[in-house]
């Protein structure tokens, strides 16, 4: 009887130790090794359905990065240079070999993003604004993935309160609101900061935002 309660006590805590433990963060280790100063980012390529999500993506990502601690080449001189020279659309800017990249412009790195999913949803009584993007950033001389993850956000609108008809009239009015004042923006802008605030396996702080040395994730 005793190393029958023995044993249910070592399973019990086996148990509890499996149960307690975390899931490991992100490996930050290539990052760690060469943490770039300076970043380019290319226009995303768009695998959504809004034509314009490449672009008002684009417009909202220098404010974090550089907020964040990091030197971001401007974006519209970057995507201007690139039409200049023949590059017309997102992937042929990616395609650009990285050597090259580094000859001409000289960034530490290049940020390279994919559109997954973008713009409003609406439903019967209830409406949602989507931005998720997929990120890598690559190491312009050595091609390192230094980090990958996700800028994501959603807002979300819920009509619950003042009974069934009041809800439908409220979700109309707002869906007619939402068609006129595309509100993917001001997501897009959450989901730049959510990119770097995420403290599991977001972007870690740059040189030039003072608390760098504190982020763990450089650590």
């Amino acid at each position: 009887m005793r190393r029958y309660l023995a044993l249910l006590g070592l399973i019990a805590a086996s148990l509890l130790a499996t149960g307690c433990a975390t899931s490991p963060g992100y490996d930050y280790s290539a990052y760690r090794a060469d943490p770039p100063r300076s970043i380019l980012v290319l226009p995303p390529i768009n695998n959504s359905v809004e034509v314009n999500a490449p672009y008002v993506y684009l417009s909202t990502v220098t404010r974090p990065l550089a907020e964040a601690g990091y030197y971001v080449y401007p974006v519209a001189v970057v995507d201007a240079f690139m039409k200049e020279n023949g590059l017309s659309e997102p992937a042929e800017m990616q395609s650009v070999p990285l050597n090259k990249i580094d000859e001409v412009i000289g960034p530490d790195a290049v940020l390279y993003a994919t559109i997954e999913d973008w713009g409003q949803k609406f439903h019967v009584l209830s409406s949602d604004t989507t931005v998720d993007v997929s990120l890598r950033l690559i190491d312009t001389q050595t091609g390192t993935l230094l980090w990958d993850g996700k800028a994501r956000a959603i807002e979300g609108s819920n009509n619950n309160q003042g009974g069934l008809l009041a809800a439908v009239i409220v979700a109309v009015v707002e869906q007619i609101v939402d068609t006129s004042a595309d509100r993917t923006r001001e997501v897009s802008r959450m989901a730049n900061v959510n990119m770097v605030a995420d403290q599991s396996d977001g972007l870690p702080l740059g040189p030039y935002n003072p608390e760098h040395v504190t982020d763990p994730r450089r650590q």
